[in-house]
């Protein structure tokens, strides 16, 4: 993006406004915003992750457009089309200078081609496998854009862009299914997305205390909705270094395996040593897994006893105990 960026304000045609906020939406740890003034942008950035990153290197952010009038928007597009569309359309409502940037792998060539049929584009500034566009939205242009809100789905509420956000993942249902009647009174759901993993475990009437630790902050919005019981709490932060007040007896998780559009196995090994670290000697791991992932090796690292549970022809429900906590100094 920063070559896009930089190519476009310096003799590619775009031109900042000399004063006012510019909002910065959903760009990665990685981006490098320095061509924008960085006492009047701000980033808004849901994932815990990269906000902090993005924190942690000077800039404002928030997890949601800011109230009150925007210079510009920089709109960074995201992998799911209708979040791409609802920033878009955000961008457009709250600015009157909204740009549009991203990689063809996330579908930069049928936006810009969308928005196109819409109203007059500048640019597009085309470098290193992505394109950058902007344009003067008009009064409700893309209204049709915004998503709705959120709506249950098999009773349960989702938002766009989410993990799963059509409806129950398949994987998380049949670890749902597969726990058992007793798991503890202190249990953590680490990456617990919409809250359905949630829910199954407060069927247990002996669990006192669920903790839900999640880095998408519009899932865990939707997770407060979809678990209304007093017994849940609510951790908007990276699972794989979140820490509990005190050791617990069971972690349920189906962690995530791509990082972008890359298979990323080393975050499954990441919520593994998680796992092995919040939990009492004692405690229990149940965690789901697509059946092709390795983590077998990991889980044998974390943990003195590695089972699989249950299983199909896709997915596999892991059952580790004896927790081994990662030696440090």
């Amino acid at each position: 993006m920063s070559q896009r960026l930089t190519l476009a304000l310096q003799g590619g045609g775009l031109g900042l406004p000399s004063e006012g906020r510019i909002a910065v939406m959903h760009p990665g740890a990685e981006a490098d915003l320095g061509a924008l003034p960085r006492d009047r942008t701000v980033v808004v950035q849901p994932i815990y992750p990269d906000h902090a990153a993005l924190a942690a290197a000077g800039w404002t952010c928030a997890t949601a457009l800011p109230d009150g009038p925007l210079a510009a928007a920089l709109v960074v597009v995201p992998r799911a089309k209708a979040l791409a569309r609802d920033l878009i359309a955000r961008a457009a409502a709250a600015a009157p200078l909204v740009i549009v940037d991203g990689a063809k792998t996330d579908g930069i060539d049928a936006l810009l081609k969308e928005v196109r049929a819409r109203l007059a584009v500048e640019g597009p500034i085309v470098k290193a496998h992505g394109k950058l566009f902007w344009f003067t939205p008009t009064p409700g242009a893309f209204d049709d854009w915004l998503a709705p809100e959120p709506s249950p789905v098999e009773g349960f509420v989702t938002a766009p862009g989410v993990f799963s956000a059509d409806g129950i993942d398949p994987a998380s249902r049949l670890l749902g299914d597969s726990l058992p009647a007793d798991l503890g009174r202190r249990v953590v759901d680490l990456g617990a997305g919409w809250g359905y993993l949630a829910a199954r475990v407060l069927e247990r009437p002996r669990v006192e205390r669920l903790d839900l630790v999640e880095a998408d902050h519009a899932a865990l919005d939707c997770a407060r909705r979809n678990v209304t019981d007093p017994r849940a709490h609510f951790h908007w932060a990276d699972a794989r270094s979140w820490a509990g007040v005190e050791r617990v007896d069971c972690v349920v998780m189906n962690p995530p395996f791509h990082s972008g559009r890359a298979a990323d196995a080393g975050l499954g090994r990441a919520f593994i040593q998680a796992a092995a670290r919040l939990l009492s000697p004692s405690g229990q791991l149940w965690m789901v897994a697509n059946r092709h992932l390795p983590y077998e090796s990991a889980l044998k690292h974390s943990f003195g006893e590695v089972r699989e549970a249950a299983g199909d022809t896709r997915f596999k429900v892991h059952h580790a105990t004896r927790p081994r906590r990662e030696r440090t100094g």
